[in-house]
């Protein structure tokens, strides 16, 4: 069995529905995990936008707007008169269900969630019947009676495995299934929802609590590129990636996946297959636990860094001064990307600036603090490990005519990182593209 996750633009029209549904059906006994309709969750969360501000004509008109949306996909998706009415009486559920909530005096955050869950039970309502219609035995598994987190918000692993377990038993004649990605039940029985990595993560925790042969993430692209293609011409799929190198990737900019979204399938020892709904016979790419020798993979930036330089004489031999720096960002919450460190200062960098002024407020208690605005920390990922002789040089190389204020090599066998300025981020991508890669 393999779990298949089809993201909103896979499923953003009619025809994207019935390219899903002939992707769906060539394969084997597959659980298929849905988003959302492309744009639809943007749209639930204008409409509790303006419920939270109390303006209920303007959640009302975008009701309808939505509403007339999902009608014509009705129309356009479905032949049969019993397919179009059984969709239509769904649909037309959920949307009196938005219009309750309009109603009620009062709007709360379990209020807006249940708004928020409405798009994946519609894409996969929508999905279900649709290849019923075309004559397959397929099972809907609603994610909310099986998909739960803990009290610390963590998806509920045990929870989750038993309670899918006995979902495909009891349909265990079904040709495939179909769930939800993104949304879930919280430790209070509320309907939630996942966040970090949405759908992806779904998909991820679904195949390792089942022990899947492979996890397929199936988006608009064909799979990652060795560079960012907004900048850089001529990038490439990168066929295969180890874990850790399509982890380090994911966090440092590559907006394919959700640094955490794939931790299920690592820890499960489950390979991660990146696919192109456009392109169905692409290779994409392919991640697992299969580590390339001696080669460097691809390079991805992080925009909106700030970079923090404390410097303090007194640092000289002293024991307990990078603790209590660290303290400082642990008490606000604040998590650093990159550190250098010397004998007379620490140089490290943030991505979360909410609290920007009283962490430089407290940590000048320390020393004398200075703050760099509008950095970009560029990631060069591949087989980085210490003893490959020449793979840093090659980086510093490229970037030897561009201004680098930190590097950052030694941490992880997988990552070289640089802070640039994001005036310098477009030509540092470009010359690491033409040295390594071209």
């Amino acid at each position: 069995m393999k779990v298949l996750k089809f993201g909103g633009t896979s499923v953003g029209s009619a025809k994207r529905f019935k390219e899903v549904a002939r992707i769906v059906t060539s394969g084997g006994k597959d659980i298929v995990v849905l988003s959302a309709m492309s744009g639809t969750t943007n749209t639930l969360v204008e409409i509790s936008g303006y419920l939270y501000n109390h303006n209920l004509d303007g959640a009302r008109d975008t009701i309808a707007s939505l509403h007339t949306q999902y009608n014509c996909v009705i129309k356009e998706l479905f032949e049969k008169k019993e397919s179009i009415q059984k969709a239509q009486a769904y649909i037309d559920g959920v949307f009196q269900l938005l219009a309750d909530i309009t109603r009620e005096s009062s709007f709360t955050e379990v209020q807006e969630r249940i708004i928020l869950s409405q798009g994946e039970l519609m894409s996969t309502f929508l999905m279900t019947t649709y290849l019923q219609e075309l004559g397959f035995h397929v099972r809907l598994l609603p994610a909310l009676s099986f998909m739960r987190t803990d009290a610390q918000g963590e998806p509920d692993m045990e929870s989750i495995k038993v309670s899918l377990d006995q979902l495909l038993e009891k349909e265990r004649g079904a040709d495939f299934y179909v769930t939800q990605g993104y949304i879930c039940m919280n430790a209070r029985d509320e309907v939630d929802n996942l966040k970090r990595g949405g759908s992806d993560y779904s998909a991820c925790i679904i195949g390792a609590v089942t022990g899947a042969e492979e996890i397929q993430i199936w988006t608009d692209i064909d799979g990652m590129h060795n560079n960012d293609p907004r900048v850089v011409e001529n990038t490439s799929a990168v066929r295969h990636l180890h874990f850790d190198e399509a982890a380090e990737l994911a966090y440092f900019g590559a907006k394919i996946l959700h640094p955490t979204c794939i931790l299920p399938a690592r820890y499960a020892n489950i390979p991660v297959r990146l696919l192109n709904t456009m392109e169905p016979s692409a290779p994409g790419t392919l991640i697992d636990s299969v580590p390339d020798s001696g080669v460097i993979k691809a390079v991805a930036a992080k925009d909106n860094i700030v970079a923090i330089k404390i410097k303090s004489s007194r640092m000289l031999l002293a024991y307990g001064f990078l603790r209590k720096v660290f303290e400082i960002f642990e008490s606000y919450r604040t998590s650093i990307d990159m550190i250098c460190t010397s004998e007379v200062g620490v140089s490290l960098t943030i991505d979360d600036t909410r609290y920007l002024g009283e962490i430089v407020h407290d940590l000048k208690k320390y020393g004398t603090v200075s703050v760099d605005l509008d950095m970009c920390i560029v990631c060069i990922v591949g087989d980085m490990d210490w003893a490959n002789c020449g793979f840093e040089s090659k980086v510093m190389n490229a970037v030897k005519d561009i201004p680098v204020r930190m590097v950052s090599y030694g941490g992880s066998n997988y990552n070289i990182s640089l802070l640039v300025r994001e005036e310098d981020k477009e030509a540092t991508l470009r010359s690491l593209s033409k040295n390594l890669f071209e």
